[in-house]
């Protein structure tokens, strides 16, 4: 009987702690994978405000959905805005791959959270 309980204690502290840790994420700016094959890798972008996606690039041009209407500053490794984009809700944009050797985040300075699916293209070719 104790055994029992002590499993049955440790089965619902984990729980009760994936739990905590899925509400930690969900307040973060953060990718989640919507889909991948050998053509595209689709992601869903939520950028919170203030709160940047961690630095990176892409290799390769995409086309990005727009979820909800706001700003995005694409920012260097100060914080500097390089860039701003300003996204409709419902409107599909492209972004070309990055420089070679550059990295970037997305800022989101407004106040409620950005959302947008990205569709990158695996197989794009350069240009030239």
């Amino acid at each position: 009987m104790k055994i029992r309980v002590l499993v049955g204690a440790t089965v619902v502290g984990a729980v009760f702690a994936a739990g905590v840790a899925v509400g930690q994420q969900a307040g973060a700016s953060r990718r989640e994978p919507q889909f991948e094959n050998s053509e595209v890798r689709v992601w869903k972008s939520i950028i919170m405000p203030n709160q940047p996606l961690a630095l990176h690039r892409h290799e390769h041009g995409r086309a990005l959905i727009a979820l909800k209407t706001g700003n995005i500053d694409v920012v260097d490794a100060k914080g500097a805005a390089q860039e701003t984009y300003k996204w409709e809700a419902g409107k599909a944009y492209w972004l070309d791959a990055d420089k070679a050797g550059t990295q970037h985040g997305d800022m989101n300075r407004g106040t409620e959270p950005m959302e947008v699916i990205v569709v990158e293209l695996k197989n794009d070719k350069p240009k030239m």
